[in-house]
């Protein structure tokens, strides 16, 4: 069942990069008491996510910042260290918590995996945006296969009631 408005975001542990070790993080205090502009895609290095995804949140930074979203998070079934030095080569850091979601169990929690074996890839993540407040989701924006509209950071800025 796919996560929706309304819903908690699951209980999860997610890895970050921090002082150059992977580091949990465990999706119930980094989602506690702040709204979080959270993304995700399906993999680190790939086109589309490289080339409009992540940068889109990265210069939206600032606009995201002033509608009242206290972090943002981009969340991909791949490794820290492949997260961490996807960040550094976007440059997110500071601004894009760079979550790693390794064995994709965040991603399956909220009924949003695909196979992507086809393309040689795995389970992964679909592409998808969504706002969460103190740990319950607000908003649930999921892009149609292929697509990359509705999880843009100029999307949620422009379609999402943030504030």
């Amino acid at each position: 069942m796919t996560i929706k408005p309304g819903d908690k975001i699951p209980s999860a542990t997610l890895m970050e990069m921090q002082d150059g070790k992977p580091a949990p993080v465990t999706t119930d205090s980094f989602f506690a008491g702040k709204k979080v502009a959270l993304f995700a895609l399906p993999g680190a290095f790939t086109p589309t996510c490289s080339a409009k995804h992540v940068p889109g949140y990265v210069n939206n930074y600032d606009a995201l910042k002033g509608k009242g979203v206290d972090a943002i998070a981009c969340v991909s079934v791949n490794d820290a260290f492949v997260m961490g030095a996807w960040g550094k080569d976007q440059k997110a850091d500071g601004k894009v918590h760079m979550l790693a979601d390794g064995n994709g169990e965040f991603t399956r929690a909220l009924g949003l995996e695909f196979d992507a074996s086809k393309f040689g890839m795995g389970k992964r993540s679909q592409r998808y945006s969504m706002v969460v407040d103190n740990g319950v989701v607000k908003t649930v924006n999921v892009e149609q296969a292929g697509a990359f509209e509705v999880s843009s950071a100029e999307y949620m800025l422009n379609n999402t009631q943030l504030t």
